[in-house]
């Protein structure tokens, strides 16, 4: 057995431990990564020596989880983190997601034994630089399973995270999961409920974030995950989608959340992009309605809007991923013609937000991607964006910042300030946006004595 090379640092920190007459280990993903070939996050060492022997090794330790036997060590780079965790068995969970209790050990297969899948049971042995893989992980590895350790049933009892954790694998790795395991994970779908939301989004959220995400929203789907996570999903299924290649509204969203390419964008950004695509037509099914055989879903995106910032705000996603994902929502449907004025292009630019049109393009082609089954090039949104960037690029007003005057300059000819002072000014800003020639201190204060005072001084 070839041993995968072992990270100088975490060789360094391994070394202090075993020349205090300790033992360590490197185990779980660091082990399962290596062998991948794929990047390594973070790192785990598993050893006999207790929470204050670690601590007395490494006093600039972080005590992230004594209490079960767990310090973090950030590495010097800053690259990555290592935890080291006192070998241990765990007693029931009563609350279906922490053990009851914790007893520390000195057996590596024992500690091994806890852990949920095969794949994450394996351990290198760095005193003796050997493998240790009681559950057969490396065969799973090799046939691409996902395998829980010992009985599915017990692991995901034990631990209600770890049923969305077996199809986030499946998902990263585009591995299947092994019949036994999945048939358990939707007989404990509802263990799910006693998670907490924000360890479920972060899980639903790396499924978000794979290359094909559509693989772990139809196992979700399928063993009913996804009614303790988006239940408004199920709604989504058997709607029709005319002029579509899909067959419903469900179908759609998980071609358009498919269609949102990485493109090298920075995960949050990705992320935005992908739960958007996921839940741009969610509301179809409360608009859904058909006259003479004709289908509609009028205003949809309004609706769509509402249940995104629901389901959202359930997950515990921060409030400027739900308000970014929610606009975009709430504005995908917007239908560019060549006979647009300019006019109209600068109060779209000032509905939606010119730092919003790239991400709004963005969803509205993997949207179109979607509907007609293959990626196509739109000549009118690359002449939209050309029509856009010539009026960016003129630096006309496109907000109440951008206009020459201001609320004091209202003040000083007498209009109150509050609602009737807002009022004037967006009054002001749609006239600047039909004529920017406008767009100067003195008109704007003639327009605005005439539009308060109905008069011109």
């Amino acid at each position: 057995m070839i041993i995968p090379s072992i990270d100088p640092e975490v060789r360094r920190i391994a070394d202090r431990i075993i020349q205090s007459g300790k033992k360590a280990f490197l185990v779980g993903g660091a082990v399962r990564d290596s062998f991948l070939k794929r990047p390594v996050i973070d790192y785990d060492i598993a050893t006999d020596a207790t929470p204050e022997e670690c601590m007395m090794l490494f006093p600039f330790a972080i005590p992230t989880g004594i209490k079960h036997g767990t310090i973090t060590i950030i590495s010097r780079s800053r690259r990555y983190k290592i935890e080291i965790t006192t070998l241990r068995k765990e007693a029931d969970y009563s609350d279906g997601r922490h053990p009851d209790s914790v007893t520390f050990v000195d057996d590596i297969t024992q500690d091994l034994s806890r852990r949920d899948f095969t794949i994450n049971a394996m351990a290198i042995d760095l005193v003796r630089n050997i493998f240790i893989d009681p559950f057969d992980g490396k065969k799973d590895l090799k046939n691409k399973i996902i395998r829980a350790v010992g009985n599915p049933i017990e692991r995901f009892q034990e631990d209600g995270l770890r049923t969305i954790r077996a199809i986030r694998f499946s998902a990263q790795l585009e591995f299947a999961i092994e019949p036994n395991t999945l048939a358990a994970i939707t007989s404990c779908s509802s263990n799910l409920s006693r998670v907490s939301a924000e360890r479920i989004r972060d899980e639903f959220s790396k499924i978000i974030l794979t290359a094909k995400p559509s693989i772990g929203l139809r196992i979700l789907s399928e063993t009913g995950l996804i009614e303790e996570i988006i239940p408004e999903l199920k709604d989504c299924k058997g709607i029709p989608q005319p002029n579509h290649c899909e067959k419903d509204v469900y179908e759609h969203l998980l071609s358009t959340l498919d269609a949102v390419i990485p493109d090298n964008l920075e995960e949050e950004r990705l992320l935005t992009l992908r739960l958007a695509a996921l839940l741009h037509d969610i509301g179809k099914p409360v608009c859904y309605r058909t006259e003479n055989e004709t289908v509609s879903f009028y205003r949809h995106e309004i609706e769509s809007e509402r249940i995104a910032r629901q389901a959202l705000m359930r997950l515990k996603y921060p409030n400027r991923v739900i308000d970014k994902v929610c606009h975009l929502v709430r504005y995908h449907m917007f239908d560019y013609e060549p006979n647009w004025t300019d006019a109209a292009i600068r109060r779209f630019i000032a509905r939606v937000g010119f730092s919003t049109i790239p991400d709004l393009f963005a969803l509205r082609l993997a949207d179109t991607t979607a509907t007609t089954g293959k990626p196509i090039s739109w000549p009118a949104l690359s002449e939209f964006k050309a029509r856009i960037d010539r009026i960016l690029e003129e630096k006309q007003a496109l907000s109440l910042k951008d206009l020459a005057i201001n609320g004091e300059n209202l003040a000083r000819i007498g209009i109150p300030r509050g609602k009737q002072m807002g009022e004037v000014l967006s009054e002001l800003l749609d006239t600047v946006l039909e004529d920017p020639a406008l767009n100067t201190k003195e008109k704007l204060l003639e327009i605005a004595k005439a539009k308060y005072f109905g008069r011109f001084d």
